[in-house]
């Protein structure tokens, strides 16, 4: 019997753990998604990158998993997140390679062909665990282009201390220099937008001419670490001293929902995509019955608006809308649809346990109508500000039931034929 909760136009393989999306890519007119995956339980244990690719961002075809930890390897204990580089034509994995110790991590380089099928793990780390104090937690490497050079970044932090971001030159790949810090959690405007003991999974991106890092914040609470959401900084890249320095000035959250973490972003086609990793809302039993946890969001496209970065559903989704919904008495029987609304909407689940409500959406500004996609368990929200992802589980006969005040449509969502 299928799972009714199991996203099935979402990246992630049929089984196990998925979290951070890595490696995305477009290779030869090809989108690549890696991801952090456990293929043999749905917990987060011997992470190894898992890799599914698509012609058009609508279908997805698994691919075989890309790196794997090793024996006595500067990975033995995962390879984590990272990025993927064009280094010359070769594609180049940029990972962090853990072997067990609590924040420690090493720089691991891994090449493949440009079917990205078959790769070679470097046997040593190109760059080692960094001694520097107040940093006890180090990971995430991700590179970018600045100035006409290749540089990199890490997130790092300590327990109860001021999260930063390392930098390094990297021109050639093998060979890291240090250059300080990007920036630190003591910059005013990081300190409002970005509060953190870690930040994570660092992205630098150039959006509609303006420089946008985005950060997941690890923070310490009561003897143990939370994952609090991820934020966004606008501002400008500085690079009189030879080195960049983010000089931020304006922030905000990336997502207002309980289920989304560790985003990647893609530049490619004069566009930036993101994807998220969005977590399970459910009890960790529920969870080892289902045999799976875990999804990456759909693709997302970046825009700053003055200093204000938005997000919406990557033009190529409308491919997914099949028959136009009639929502009689508001209610929606198909296990992934699409609404769009200007007027505002509430969703919920409704049994014979009466209504448990999932999401309500404002009423938008003129001009462009909200737009709520659920997928399965998945739900993402689109209304003009900030997205919001969350997660819903029908049980015991539940249905999906919306109440608008004003006109809606709504599709069956799935794969073209």
């Amino acid at each position: 019997m299928s799972d009714p909760h199991l996203p099935a136009l979402h990246v992630r393989p049929p089984r196990g753990w998925v979290n951070d999306p890595n490696g995305l890519a477009r290779v030869d007119g090809r989108w690549h998604v890696f991801f952090q995956h456990n293929p043999a339980a749905p917990v987060h244990d011997a992470i190894r990158w898992g890799h599914a690719s698509s012609a058009d961002l609508l279908r997805w075809e698994d691919e075989p998993d890309a790196l794997l930890p090793r024996e006595g390897g500067p990975d033995a204990a995962g390879c984590w997140t990272g990025c993927l580089v064009d280094d010359g034509g070769v594609p180049t994995a940029v990972y962090s390679g853990v072997t067990g110790t609590e924040g420690v991590s090493e720089v691991v380089l891994a090449r493949s062909d440009r079917t990205l099928r078959t790769w070679a793990q470097d046997e040593r780390a190109v760059v080692p665990m960094p001694d520097l104090p107040g940093v006890s937690h180090v990971r995430d490497p991700f590179v970018f282009t600045a100035g006409g050079r290749r540089w990199a970044v890490q997130g790092a932090g300590h327990p109860g201390g001021t999260p930063r971001l390392l930098l390094f030159s990297c021109d050639d790949l093998t060979r890291w220099e240090p250059c300080g810090e990007l920036l630190t959690g003591d910059d005013p405007v990081a300190a409002k937008h970005a509060e953190a003991d870690v930040w994570e999974c660092p992205n630098v991106v150039e959006v509609d001419g303006r420089w946008v890092l985005v950060v997941s914040l690890w923070r310490w609470t009561d003897g143990a670490h939370a994952l609090s959401g991820v934020s966004w900084l606008t501002g400008d890249l500085d690079l009189t001293d030879g080195a960049p320095r983010f000089r931020p000035s304006a922030g905000g959250p990336l997502d207002d929902g309980p289920a989304f973490y560790a985003p990647q972003a893609l530049p490619a086609d004069s566009r930036t995509l993101l994807w998220g990793w969005s977590w399970e809302l459910r009890e960790q039993a529920e969870v080892d019955r289902a045999g799976w946890a875990g999804c990456l969001t759909f693709p997302r496209e970046l825009r700053v608006d003055g200093d204000v970065l938005t997000s919406v559903p990557a033009a190529e989704l409308t491919g997914l809308r099949r028959e136009e919904l009639h929502l009689r008495g508001g209610r929606v029987t198909t296990a992934a649809f699409e609404l769009e609304t200007a007027g505002g909407l509430h969703l919920a689940l409704a049994g014979p346990d009466g209504e448990r409500p999932v999401v309500d959406v404002p009423p938008t500004a003129a001009g462009r109508p909200a737009r709520v996609l659920v997928d399965g368990s998945v739900v993402e929200v689109f209304a003009g500000g900030t997205p919001v992802t969350t997660r819903a589980y029908a049980t015991g006969g539940e249905e999906w039931v919306v109440r608008v005040p004003g006109a809606v449509r709504g599709w069956r969502l799935g794969l073209p034929g």
